[in-house]
C-alpha cells in the first residue's frame, strides 16, 4: 500500500483545506440566491396582504352603502377606516354611482379602491416598482 503524500498544515490535511475552499466557494454562490428568494417572498407577501387590504376595504364600502340613509361620506369613511388599520398608504377611493341613495332597487353600486405599491413595500426599490394595485366590489341595491 502507498502512503498517501499530503502536507500537513496546522494539523490538517490539504484534503481538509480543499474541501473547505469548496464550502466556501459553494456558499459564495448560494448565498445571494438564497437572499433574493428571501426578499422576494417577503415582497410577494406585502403585495398579496396590500391587495387582501384593498378587497377588505372596498367589501366594507360596499356593505355601508346598503345600508339605510347612508351617503358617499360614509361609503368612504368606512373604506378609509379599513386602510388605516391595515396602514395602507395612498389609497384612493372611487364610488360608482356617486349620489347612489337615490338609486332604484335593482341597480348596482362599485366601490373601487386603489393604491400604489411603492409605498405601501417594505422593501425599497421593489420588485413591484411602478405597479398600482386595485380592488373592485359591486352589489345591488335593495329595498
Amino acid at each position: 500500500m502507498k502512503a498517501r503524500n499530503s502536507k500537513k498544515f496546522f494539523g490538517r490535511d490539504d484534503c481538509d483545506l480543499r474541501r473547505r475552499g469548496v464550502a466556501a466557494a459553494e456558499l459564495a454562490v448560494c448565498l445571494p440566491v438564497i437572499v433574493l428568494l428571501v426578499l422576494a417572498m417577503i415582497e410577494s407577501c406585502t403585495m398579496i396582504f396590500l391587495k387582501q387590504s384593498l378587497t377588505v376595504a372596498a367589501y366594507e364600502g360596499i356593505r355601508t352603502s346598503l345600508e339605510e340613509r347612508a351617503v358617499e361620506a360614509d361609503v368612504r369613511a368606512a373604506c378609509q377606516q379599513v386602510l388605516t388599520d391595515r396602514s395602507v398608504q395612498g389609497g384612493t377611493i372611487n364610488v360608482d354611482p356617486v349620489n347612489f341613495e337615490r338609486l332604484a332597487p335593482g341597480e348596482y353600486i362599485s366601490v373601487t379602491i386603489t393604491a400604489p405599491a411603492d409605498p405601501n413595500s417594505v422593501i425599497p426599490g421593489s420588485f413591484y416598482r411602478g405597479k398600482t394595485l386595485s380592488a373592485t366590489a359591486t352589489m345591488m341595491k335593495e329595498l
